[in-house]
């Protein structure tokens, strides 16, 4: 990530790639903005927020998944310094979070779950005291805040009170306060949280482009699997506070060893012959999902299709979806049909 992002002043802030080597002196690397080791976080009656947590987060939009309770935002805590852990380590942005996480919170931009906007301050006036105790400037600071409120949308609504403004809004002017620093990084604490499925997508929308327009490496933390899997280059998934996976979006979603097979009518039928040759299926709202055995199944399936005069719409092999990961007895596997075993 070089040269100027459109629409920023790049200040005098230092690259993202520079880590601080033992030495104290400057390194590069470009493999990584998260790396965690062993990363443990116990809180009193023996709950363990965190259980020895080893990941490395690559730049690019990285969707941070699990249940509540699995350990996500007191990752966020901990990466930024907030809260520190029971044992192990971690660093943001080459940055170890014991010994740099002022530096780090200069770096990086937060936007927490919970609303905790002040009601009776502009949104200009807020963005603009965020990028005041970020360190710019009081002229950079305000002109960083006109240009944050315009990139999310709200610059006609700049000079309303926080108070007044709907729920989307608000998710925007919490996601415009944490690019007014100029940051290298984005932390979103569940940054879709209050809106409607034409906000969320709009949101998303949003964090897309901010991402690659602007060369931010962003993490989204969600319970929404369908969103993470819109946006996301990466996924790292906790259960528990430990880590399930963590993997490249492409990985998660390859295709997998089942047939989507969707006609218009005769599902019944369909399925009936299907087995009688063989071939077990399993109904999937339209669909039915055969697994595939080798290339002769497509050969089952069309001779079958034709044998019963169906209308045939639609034949692919099934991508898997991130929601799998949390299935029970993981149904996701190759050989299975999701939904059941077969």
């Amino acid at each position: 990530m070089t040269g100027q992002r459109p629409g920023w002043d790049a200040g005098p802030v230092s690259d993202s790639r520079v880590i601080e080597t033992a030495a104290g002196e400057p390194g590069v690397t470009e493999t990584s903005v998260i790396e965690t080791q062993a990363l443990t976080k116990r809180y009193p009656r023996e709950v363990t927020a965190l259980d020895g947590l080893t990941v490395v987060f690559a730049p690019g939009i990285t969707g941070l998944i699990g249940e509540n309770g699995a350990g996500k935002s007191t990752l966020i805590k901990i990466l930024l310094g907030l809260v520190p852990p029971t044992s192990g380590r971690a660093s943001v942005l080459g940055r170890d979070t014991a010994v740099s996480a002022e530096r780090i919170r200069t770096l990086t931009g937060y936007m927490p779950e919970h609303d905790c906007l002040p009601p009776d301050v502009t949104g200009t006036e807020f963005v603009t005291h965020l990028g005041r105790m970020a360190g710019l400037p009081a002229t950079a600071a305000k002109e960083r805040a006109a240009e944050s409120l315009r990139h999310v949308g709200l610059h006609e609504e700049r000079y309303r009170l926080i108070g007044t403004y709907s729920t989307g809004m608000k998710q925007r002017v919490k996601l415009a306060q944490t690019l007014v620093g100029d940051p290298r990084l984005l932390l979103l604490d569940e940054p879709t949280t209050g809106l409607d499925p034409g906000g969320r997508r709009a949101m998303l929308d949003l964090i897309a482009r901010i991402g690659g327009e602007f060369g931010i490496s962003i993490v989204v933390s969600s319970h929404l699997l369908g969103e993470v899997e819109r946006i996301c280059d990466h996924v790292v998934a906790l259960e528990r506070g430990a880590l399930l996976r963590a993997d490249t979006m492409t990985s998660f979603t390859r295709v997998s060893q089942v047939l989507a097979v969707e006609v218009d009518e005769g599902r019944p039928e369909l399925a009936a012959e299907l087995s009688r040759r063989g071939l077990v299926s399993r109904l999937d709202e339209r669909a039915l999902l055969v697994r595939l055995e080798d290339d002769a199944t497509y050969d089952v399936i069309r001779d079958v299709i034709a044998g019963l005069g169906l209308p045939l719409n639609r034949l692919e092999q099934q991508r898997r979806r991130v929601e799998e990961l949390f299935r029970d007895d993981q149904a996701a596997s190759d050989d299975r049909v999701p939904g059941g075993a077969i």
